[in-house]
């Protein structure tokens, strides 16, 4: 279904979440048409493993903290290196990346040639998903909807939060673009392992 171009959910560590192939630049637009959300607001990207990540990214941070942020539930924003898609968020440098703590989503981006484009399986600005009942009214515009039952507490507000979002774009410095579900942890390891400073906002 990816490689014909179509979009499909899927779950992750944080909430169901809407793929495509991101160096599929058609597969691109549908995802932006699907959410009813402008051009300008980016997507991550998803991979199966921190070692890809160079591929994609310019990293200027230690091997290490990669890995003591990935797999789980963070978005690391990096500079785009130029291997991405540039029809994937064309007026930003930036990148989020993604590597979910989820056994089905890690294989499914090892199973793909380039990174899949990832975004929550949900209208923009309505909340985000923890059963693919939740965003019934989108099925119509998918391919495929992989059920991998409810996510997390479906009751918890905090369940719905989504990753963490961290700028690691500027040497020796983050910046939390949203905080989501791993906030206090996140921020720890960057302050306290790796002696980042938080960018004032």
């Amino acid at each position: 279904a990816l490689q014909a171009g179509g979009l499909v959910a899927v779950p992750t560590d944080t909430v169901y979440g809407v793929a495509c192939l991101a160096q599929d630049s058609a597969a691109v637009r549908s995802i932006y048409s699907l959410k009813g959300r402008n051009g300008a607001k980016p997507l991550a990207i998803c991979l199966g493993d921190v070692e890809r990540l160079y591929r994609y990214c310019h990293v200027n941070v230690p091997d290490e903290l990669l890995r003591d942020l990935l797999p789980g539930p963070v978005t690391l924003v990096l500079e785009r290196s130029e291997e991405l898609n540039k029809d994937l968020n064309p007026f930003t440098s930036l990148v989020g990346v993604r590597i979910p703590d989820h056994p089905f989503m890690r294989d499914l981006a090892r199973a793909c040639s380039g990174p899949l484009a990832l975004t929550s399986a949900n209208i923009s600005s309505q909340g985000s998903t923890l059963t693919v009942l939740e965003f019934q009214d989108l099925w119509p515009q998918l391919s495929l909807v992989i059920d991998g039952g409810p996510i997390g507490d479906v009751q918890s507000p905090e369940c719905r939060l989504g990753s963490t979002v961290v700028d690691l774009s500027v040497p020796g410095k983050f910046s939390i673009i949203r905080p989501g579900c791993a906030l206090t942890p996140t921020v720890e390891i960057l302050k306290k392992k790796y002696g980042l400073v938080p960018e004032s906002s």
